[in-house]
C-alpha cells in the first residue's frame, strides 16, 4: 500500500498497519492491540431486528486475545431471530478481521469488529442473511462473469425539542437540500458521524443536508445524508450497519434522537435508502458504452424491474414504508427506468460519459495542464424504493438475484426499451404514460403477494430457500396492512402513532 494512501487514511489500523483492511491478519490485530493499548474487545453482529449487537470482552493475556479471535464465542439464536428454536439454540460468531475498529465512544480503550454466525457444524448459518447474500453474489458472477457492487446513501431525521434549538436562522420549509449552517442546526453532529464511519473503514462519498425539516408544536426535525462509495455487496452493508450505530450513539451524546424510519409524517420527505450498483468484469465497469448506457447495464436494469414488487418484500419491510411511496415525492411508485429521473424506479444520474466531461476542470481552471482523465468508471444505476427498514443483506442478494434474471431473460433489452420514461410521470400532461406502467406494491400485504408469484426465480440456484420465502411472506402479511393508507386518510392521530411506534427501525 502507498504511503501517501496510508498517511491520508482515516482508519487508525490501516495507519498503524500499513496495509489495507482487506489485508487484515489475526496477528495484525493482535499486535495493534498489544501496542495501542487496547483493553477490550466488542463482538458486534446484527440481530434479527436489524440492529447491531455487542459482546464485551475484557482482554487477560494475548492466549485470550488469540482463542477469541480464532474460535470466537457462542451466542443464543432463539434470542436473536425469531425463527431459530430454544431446543437448537446456539450459534457461533466469528471475528471478521477486515471490520476492526478503534470505538470512538468508550472511555476503556476497546477494538470493534464485526462478526459473522457459524453453525453447529462450523459452517456458515445458512438461515443468515450474511450467508444468503454471498450466495446470490457467487451465483451472480459464475452464470454472468459479472461482479456487483454496491453503496448505499443513508438518510435520516435529526429530531430535537424546538426549545433547545437556536431559530434564529429558519430553514425554508421542505427546502433544506444541500443547506448549511447557520440555517442547518445539526451539521456537526453529521461531520462528527462522517469522521468516526471512515475511522472504522467506512468510505465516505459526501455528506450533506437533505430536503426534510420542519417543526410541529414541540419539536423541530431537520433531515440529513451520508452517501457511500461503491463497495462490494459485504462492505457496502457492514459499513451501513456501522454507521446507523454510530449516529445513534452520537445522538444520544447530543440528547437528540435519530430516526431511520421512512416516514415521519404525511406531507414531508421521508427517509429512503436509495442504492447505487455497477457490474465490474475483469476490475473494470462494464457500464458505458459508446457514450451511453451500455446494453449489459440495460439487461440488469431490465431484470431487476421483473422482480421488483418481490424486491419491496426485502427493502420495504414495515407499514410506514409505503406512507413514503407515494407521488410527487421524488419516491417511486411505478416499474420504469430512465436518465436523470427522479420519478423512475431505476435511474442513471450523470454519469461522466462523454468525453467532453473530462474537460470541464480546464474551463473551471483554465490553468488546469494535466492530461485529461476519464471518469465514466464512477457511472452507476440508483435502486430507488428500498429504506432503511430493510434487511439490507438480503436486499443486496435481491438485487444480485434481479441482475442475474435480466441476464437469463431472452427479452431484456426489449423489457428496458419498453420501461424507459424520458418524462415526470406524475406530471398530468404525461398520465398515458403513467397508466401503461405497473405499479410497485402499496403495502407490505401486497408485497407479500409479489414475492410469493416471483419466489421460483428468489429461489433458483439455491439462493433463497423455500423457508426463508415463507418466513418473510409470513411476516408481512403479519402486519395486517392491505389498504392501510386508505384506511388511515385523514386520520392524523393514528399516523402518528403508527410512525411512532417504528420510529427507531432497523
Amino acid at each position: 500500500m502507498k504511503t501517501s494512501s496510508v498517511e491520508l487514511n482515516p482508519n487508525k489500523l490501516v495507519q498503524y498497519l500499513n496495509k489495507p483492511a482487506s489485508e487484515f491478519t489475526k496477528e495484525d490485530i493482535i499486535k495493534f492491540i498489544k501496542e495501542n493499548g487496547i483493553k477490550m474487545l466488542t463482538f458486534r453482529y446484527i440481530g434479527g431486528d436489524g440492529r447491531l449487537k455487542a459482546l464485551a470482552f475484557v482482554i487477560r493475556d494475548e492466549e485470550h486475545l488469540d482463542n477469541l479471535l480464532s474460535a470466537g464465542e457462542r451466542v443464543d439464536g432463539s434470542s436473536l431471530f425469531t425463527y431459530i428454536e430454544a431446543d437448537s439454540s446456539d450459534l457461533y460468531v466469528l471475528p471478521k478481521y477486515r471490520t476492526a475498529f478503534v470505538n470512538p465512544f468508550e472511555e476503556i480503550p476497546t477494538l470493534d469488529i464485526l462478526c459473522s454466525y457459524f453453525d453447529k457444524d462450523g459452517n456458515p448459518l445458512a438461515s443468515a442473511s450474511e450467508t444468503v447474500m454471498k450466495k446470490a453474489a457467487q451465483v451472480l458472477t459464475e452464470k454472468t462473469g459479472y461482479e456487483l457492487q454496491s453503496m448505499g446513501e443513508l438518510e435520516y431525521y435529526i429530531i430535537a425539542n424546538k426549545e433547545d434549538v437556536n431559530m434564529a436562522f429558519p430553514a425554508v420549509d421542505q427546502r433544506g437540500y444541500h443547506e448549511s449552517n447557520p440555517f442547518t442546526k445539526f451539521d456537526q453532529l453529521r461531520k462528527e458521524a462522517m469522521m468516526y464511519i471512515s475511522e472504522a473503514g467506512g468510505k465516505i462519498k459526501y455528506g450533506h443536508s437533505e430536503v426534510g425539516n420542519f417543526t410541529d408544536d414541540k419539536y423541530y426535525y431537520e433531515q440529513n445524508e451520508i452517501e457511500f462509495e461503491t463497495d462490494t455487496l459485504e462492505n457496502t452493508v457492514d459499513r451501513l450497519l456501522i454507521a446507523k450505530w454510530m449516529l445513534r450513539m452520537l445522538a444520544d451524546q447530543y440528547g437528540v434522537i435519530v430516526s431511520f424510519a421512512p416516514k415521519i409524517t404525511v406531507g414531508k420527505a421521508g427517509s429512503g435508502l436509495h442504492v447505487h450498483m455497477k457490474l465490474l468484469k475483469d476490475g473494470k465497469t462494464v457500464m458505458v458504452e459508446n457514450g451511453g448506457v451500455s446494453d449489459t447495464a440495460k439487461t440488469a436494469i431490465a431484470g431487476l424491474l421483473d422482480i421488483a414488487a418481490g424486491i419491496t418484500a426485502f427493502g420495504n419491510r414495515i407499514p410506514t414504508s409505503y406512507l413514503r411511496l407515494v407521488p410527487h415525492q421524488e419516491a417511486p411508485t411505478n416499474i420504469c427506468w430512465g436518465d436523470r429521473n427522479r420519478s423512475a424506479l431505476i435511474r442513471v444520474p450523470l454519469g461522466w460519459f462523454s468525453e467532453e466531461s473530462s474537460k470541464m476542470v480546464a474551463i473551471a481552471n483554465p490553468n488546469y495542464s494535466e492530461e485529461f482523465k476519464s471518469h465514466s468508471y464512477k457511472s452507476t444505476f440508483e435502486f430507488r424504493a428500498a429504506d432503511p427498514s430493510a434487511d439490507l443483506y438480503l436486499l443486496m442478494a435481491a438485487f444480485a438475484v434481479g441482475i442475474r434474471h435480466g441476464f437469463e431473460m431472452d427479452n431484456a433489452l426489449d423489457v428496458a426499451k419498453k420501461l424507459y420514461i424520458d418524462v415526470n410521470i406524475f406530471k398530468d400532461e404525461h398520465k398515458d404514460r403513467l397508466a401503461q406502467l405497473e405499479h410497485l406494491p402499496a403495502s407490505c400485504y401486497e408485497s407479500a403477494q409479489a414475492l410469493k408469484e416471483l419466489k421460483d426465480i428468489f429461489m433458483e440456484y439455491d439462493v433463497f430457500s423455500e423457508g426463508m420465502i415463507n418466513d418473510t411472506v409470513n411476516y408481512l402479511e403479519g402486519l395486517d396492512d392491505n389498504k392501510l393508507s386508505e384506511r388511515l386518510y385523514g386520520k392524523n392521530e393514528e399516523i402518528r402513532k403508527l410512525v411512532d411506534s417504528y420510529i427507531h427501525v432497523g
